[in-house]
């Protein structure tokens, strides 16, 4: 089955071959069964008989070629397999993994090297598949037979030191990997469904030297507000956001620009995501009583300068939160919420009185994570109004704008990495006057100010050719709402 780019595969059928025979034979496979198997090749290495000979020493099959244009196969090529090129792919190798000890170990090493953040493998009535969560977008990877998902459970469960007997319960357990230079644990979560165990593999990276707060998507005067509210010595700074949105990696972020000789810092978490020399870090087990109240309660008794909380996530955390920062403390935590402005009526609702958000919140901010066109294949076009929501009205007036189309480099998706997208609102005296009336509609009041809301950002990023008007569709359903 063809369109006007790419001849479209199933993952079954692309397992067929590994993507360095896929890129040395110029081919894509087009059909196999038990004898024979048959292949699309690329018009211009086409070669007669010669490599009809060698596919069929190399397959034990007979072999049948259906010419394709170059152009065709060269985009099949770029969808499915990855190319044997560091830019690419780095080290990671498609393999038979029906029969191979070590898939585990690739499946996670290939993971790795292109960013992946999950690994979902899932059973399903007649197979099981292995997606991988990639720019936060699920791609189906894999796909293995039933007889042999059972052994790859079992595998997982041991490395991460969880019972292979269990298999009604949900489990959660760690798995350790290094190979040399790298080095980073995986959380595991096991979860029963109809058809078996799906088991979802957090990659968790251990290095937190790439992460610099100037490069996360911050403008220059919500930085500015941003690293205003972090040179104080007490009140509390909350991130809000959806799962997946980025706010862990801000936190940490910010704990490395305040991580001195001369501070104390103690955090809570779930998981430990990064680790950061000089930061006690606590893994919260609440299987055994360890929960973010508790730590904290704990926490307060350690003569702490600065406490970062991974969430507030009920009226008990919240009120100790907000304790910790009246008695001189700096909390830094993230909480559910569409916007920043929003973070205030949640804790409200948490019974924390509105005097004391008041006096204590110093900075609410509000993130999403936009994917960023491939800058190598972006396409610009001619704006049509239509394209934006009814009810949203773009503060400028666009003269173009720029669309996915895919190309080798970004794997034919059209984006490649991401980018957060913020809100931050600095609590000064005016804010806090609103916030003991309880006065929630300050939309002037913030304007005036020049805080610049998350649909804005947004749009900024499509004005500057960044990102498509469908990618940030999300943020200006939120800002109309």
């Amino acid at each position: 089955m063809n369109n006007d780019d790419y001849i479209i595969i199933d993952v079954g059928l692309q397992q067929s071959i590994t993507s360095e025979q896929a890129w040395h034979y110029h081919i894509i496979p087009k059909l196999v069964s038990d004898n024979s198997i048959e292949f699309f090749v690329d018009e211009e290495h086409q070669n007669g008989q010669n490599i009809i000979e060698e596919l069929e020493i190399l397959f034990g099959k007979t072999v049948r070629l259906y010419s394709a244009s170059t152009i065709t196969v060269k985009h099949s090529l770029g969808k499915y397999y990855r190319k044997p090129d560091e830019h690419v792919t780095g080290k990671a190798k498609q393999i038979d993994h029906y029969h191979a000890e070590d898939f585990l170990y690739q499946l996670i090493d290939e993971a790795q090297s292109i960013n992946s953040s999950d690994i979902h493998i899932e059973p399903y009535e007649k197979k099981a598949r292995i997606r991988l969560r990639i720019d936060g977008k699920l791609m189906e990877r894999y796909v293995i037979r039933l007889t042999d998902y059972p052994a790859l459970v079992n595998k997982i469960k041991i490395k991460a030191n969880l019972d292979i007997s269990e298999k009604r319960l949900p489990q959660d357990g760690r798995i350790y990997f290094g190979t040399g230079e790298t080095n980073f644990d995986i959380r595991v979560s096991v979860l029963p469904t109809l058809y078996g165990e799906k088991i979802v593999l957090r990659l968790l990276s251990k290095n937190t030297a790439a992460i610099d707060i100037t490069e996360l998507g911050f403008n220059q005067l919500q930085l500015a507000h941003y690293l205003e509210g972090t040179k104080k010595t007490s009140g509390i700074i909350l991130i809000s956001g959806p799962t997946g949105s980025g706010k862990t990696t801000t936190l940490y972020a910010t704990l490395k620009i305040l991580n001195r000789e001369e501070s104390n810092i103690l955090t809570i978490e779930d998981p430990i995501e990064y680790t950061i020399e000089g930061v006690n870090q606590v893994q919260l087990k609440e299987a055994i009583g360890l929960t973010f109240a508790s730590a904290l309660r704990t926490f307060l008794r350690q003569d702490p300068d600065i406490i970062m909380l991974g969430e507030i996530r009920d009226t008990t955390t919240a009120q100790m939160a907000i304790r910790a920062a009246l008695t001189g403390h700096l909390v830094l935590s993230t909480i559910h919420t569409n916007s920043a402005w929003g973070t205030v009526a949640r804790l409200i609702d948490m019974d924390v009185p509105s005097f004391l958000v008041a006096n204590t919140l110093n900075l609410t901010v509000a993130q999403r994570l936009i994917r960023l066109l491939c800058p190598f294949c972006r396409e610009k076009k001619k704006i049509n109004e239509e394209l934006f929501l009814g009810n949203f009205h773009p503060p400028r007036k666009l003269n173009g704008h720029y669309i996915a189309t895919g190309c080798e480099r970004c794997y034919y998706t059209g984006y490649k990495g991401r980018k957060a997208v913020y809100e931050v609102i600095p609590v000064d005296a005016e804010i806090e006057e609103h916030i003991k009336k309880k006065d929630f509609d300050i939309k002037d009041i913030l304007h005036k100010k020049g805080i610049v809301s998350m649909a804005d950002q947004a749009f900024y990023l499509v004005e500057h050719g960044e990102t498509t008007i469908e990618e940030i569709y999300p943020i200006l359903l939120n800002s109309v709402n």
